[in-house]
């Protein structure tokens, strides 16, 4: 449905698995250098404890999240609407086809499989990729299979400063991408400031730099809705417009701020 060109620098970060559930079996593993000085909030940061930051506790008081990702780099903007309700898994895309037609589909990720081949293979993959742009640090605690690595005070990829290093390992079977890693740059505040993303595969582009700004609270939720950052030394800039969350008791839409 989507441009292929659009399929191969925009579906960046597609990792391993959607949330499907909320596991706590996560391997974790510290590699802290004793001769660096991390804040102690963020230098052996577990996965709940970061997707506490972004809403974790909050999150079954949410409905529905709203959101459009945008893409720019050079020569080609995208845009990506989502409607998500979590609870029953129900995603609903809004976009334009290779032709530059609208497109509006909904479908029920649990009923992936009875679903066109486009849902499978373009508009689905995108979905993941651009909830995990919106929600990796409530991802990095659902998904059971990833291994969380704390590695001590690291220099920021973008920029100067330093930061604790949280890296997110997923293992090199199953899911979109297998063999993904996020590295987190994590703030004393418990918030991501900036990300390295190296891909498992062959596929290009193999990494992302991105810093994580602009934060909003929608609802109970905590997002960063701006990233500035190259692919393969390439610019890029991911961003998040029209977010919005609907909570549980209420049919009101409520704007991020």
């Amino acid at each position: 449905m989507l441009k292929e060109h659009l399929k191969t620098i925009c579906l960046l970060v597609v990792v391993v698995l959607a949330a499907t559930s909320c596991s706590q079996n996560h391997s974790v593993v510290s590699q802290q250098n004793a001769n660096t000085a991390a804040p102690a909030a963020a230098n052996n940061i577990s996965a709940e404890q970061l997707a506490k930051t972004y809403g974790l506790d909050s999150f079954d008081q949410v409905d529905a999240i709203r959101y459009t990702w945008n893409a720019q780099f050079p020569g080609f903007n995208a845009a990506r609407t989502w409607t998500w309700e979590p609870k029953t898994n129900r995603v609903t895309f809004e976009g334009k086809d290779k032709d530059g037609k609208p497109v509006k589909v909904t479908y029920l990720r649990s009923q992936l499989d009875s679903q066109p081949a486009n849902v499978k293979t373009e508009v689905d993959p995108g979905f993941i990729n651009d909830n995990y742009w919106l929600l990796f640090p409530l991802h990095a605690y659902w998904d059971k299979s990833a291994t969380i690595m704390n590695q001590g005070t690291k220099p920021l990829p973008q920029g100067s400063g330093s930061a604790a290093l949280v890296s997110v390992k997923y293992p090199s079977d199953g899911g979109y991408t297998p063999g993904d890693t996020w590295d987190l740059y994590v703030g004393n505040d418990n918030r991501v400031e900036q990300m390295i993303y190296h891909r498992g595969g062959p596929k290009k582009p193999g990494t992302v730099i991105a810093s994580w700004e602009a934060y909003k609270k929608a609802g109970p939720l905590l997002i960063s809705t701006d990233h500035h950052g190259t692919a393969d030394g390439n610019e890029l800039h991911i961003f998040i417009t029209d977010l919005a969350v609907k909570v549980a008791g209420s049919n009101d839409w409520v704007n991020a701020q």
